[in-house]
């Protein structure tokens, strides 16, 4: 098939696409053409480390999942309303990793989708309608999702929120109301769920689920505090609720010590509905709700049948049980735990050196770095952050930025990620660390904007970051990321255009 040059693809991506779906680096967006492992090559063949890909979970075209779909799609796709082996093998096998009492699966083909579905699970179970959410959370981009995820929703203004939707504090000890210095963080961000739910009984509202993502990832690399969940879900439980993992971004080994993300919280804690996706099929459209036998016949009791054409199809379970098989026969999750930690004694130590890190917070391959201005105060260093993407960028290693405040570099590559990769990345943002550093204090004091008015006001999902800097960085390398009507210089405002991966 002929190739376009990166001109022509641009321009037809331009008069095709729709304008709201945005590329990464829209200033100078890279062309991939083919990717192996960790590493992706752009149309000109320089390879490019990628820290960002949670969806190549295994590695970018593993030959054996390769294998596995060429296989199968050689000989039966059908949907799975026959008869097929692999769907019930893979269903066997995947409930085998979750706690015993989640045994019944609903295969579908993305994360939105799965998330959308428990919320059908949830509300028909309960025969109640409102959702409790967590801050700055995001559950995907259909309807019903951008109606939960505030991540979303806020950059709606007022009138983005709807009615049955409550909104919880994120539970942050870094960032949040209740900090790292609070003597039980866990109950403290567990008692304002009940706050929430004794507030909206009185207003005659019924609480049919409470979700939350297993460690937020658009949130900004939250891990919630150990025994947080278990002291939620006894209060929507009681409240007739049903508690729901989104395992979309954090789920199949990625955490290193555990499979799923909840399991951090403890053997004593086990959801009611985990929603799954991007990892699943490495690359490949698929993802599953997982619940208990009494929620699923509760839904089945409605008498509305349940049908996905392609949720389940034999293609897609060959493919899934060959994530798992090499999730299990390369040990990605002791991979994980091995390089997750290097990688965070290597930030550590960055910590110690830059007073731009204000906070290295990770579990396995899932590791934020939270970039500050000041760290008593805790102030988000948001244009530091898009300068060090786009100057890795140059550098051939892709990370990306998100959280509230755009400030936290997030690291979420693909599971064969190693020792090596980790310690090139430290090496890089080290440098960049100390030319920020060095540049800040040979510039008058008002070339830095002091604070950062930049809580998200603009489209996040698939978002190009903001093309944009302080002058004090930008003198460094004065086309690194600026773009026109992005940046403020009467208001100091850096905007909130950034990249979702």
């Amino acid at each position: 098939m002929e190739r376009y040059s990166k001109a022509e693809t641009l321009e037809l991506r331009r008069k095709h696409i729709g304008p709201s779906c945005k590329v990464f680096f829209a200033k100078d967006p890279i062309k991939i053409v083919q990717a192996q492992g960790q590493y992706m090559f752009d149309e000109n063949g320089e390879k490019y480390l990628d820290c960002i890909n949670n969806v190549a979970h295994v590695g970018h075209c593993h030959p054996d999942v390769i294998k596995a779909a060429v296989k199968q799609m050689e000989l039966l796709n059908t949907n799975s309303r026959f008869l097929h082996d692999n769907l019930v093998q893979y269903a066997q096998r995947l409930t085998a990793t979750l706690p015993e009492q989640l045994s019944v699966c609903y295969f579908v083909n993305s994360g939105s989708e799965a998330n959308d579905l428990a919320l059908r699970l949830a509300r028909q179970y309960s025969g109640h309608q409102d959702v409790i959410t967590l801050d700055h959370a995001y559950h995907g981009h259909v309807t019903s999702l951008i109606d939960i995820s505030p991540y979303k929703f806020n950059q709606l203004g007022k009138d983005g929120k709807k009615e049955f939707v409550h909104v919880a504090p994120s539970p942050d000890i870094y960032r949040g109301k209740y900090r790292e210095d609070h003597p039980d963080p866990a109950s403290a961000y567990a008692d304002d769920v009940r706050k929430i739910i004794e507030e909206a009984t009185k207003n005659g509202r019924k609480i049919a689920a409470f979700i939350a993502e297993s460690m937020q990832s658009c949130g900004g690399q939250v891990i919630p505090p150990t025994g947080y969940f278990q002291k939620v879900a006894e209060a929507v439980h009681k409240a007739g609720g049903v508690f729901i993992a989104d395992e979309v971004q954090v789920g199949f080994g990625r955490v290193g010590k555990c499979f799923w993300g909840f399991q951090l919280q403890g053997e004593d804690f086990a959801p009611d509905i985990v929603t799954m996706g991007k990892p699943i099929g490495n690359g490949h459209p698929m993802s599953c709700v997982v619940t208990t036998r009494e929620i699923a016949e509760a839904f089945g009791a409605s008498g509305l049948e349940y049908f996905n054409t392609f949720g389940g199809n034999p293609v897609s379970c060959a493919i899934g049980l060959a994530v798992l098989d090499v999730i299990e026969k390369d040990d990605l999750q002791g991979n994980a735990t091995r390089v997750g930690n290097y990688l965070n004694q290597l930030l550590m130590e960055q910590k110690q050196k830059h007073p731009l890190v204000g906070d290295v917070r990770g579990v396995g391959l899932f590791v934020g770095v939270d970039l500050v201005k000041d760290r008593q105060k805790r102030t988000p260093a948001t244009a530091e952050a898009q300068h060090i993407i786009y100057k890795l960028k140059e550098q051939k290693i892709l990370l990306s930025a998100d959280g509230p405040y755009r400030n936290i570099l997030k690291f979420k590559p693909p599971m064969c990620f190693s020792m090596e990769d980790a310690k090139s990345v430290v090496i890089q943002i080290d440098k960049l660390l100390t030319d920020l550093e060095e540049a800040t204090i040979h510039k008058p004091r008002n070339g830095l904007p002091t604070s950062t008015q930049c809580k998200r006001k603009v489209p996040a999902e698939e978002s190009s970051h903001s093309e944009c800097i302080s002058e004090n960085i930008s003198h460094i390398n004065r086309n690194a990321c600026r773009q026109e009507n992005v940046f403020s210089t009467e208001s100091q405002t850096v905007s909130c255009k950034r990249i979702r991966t």
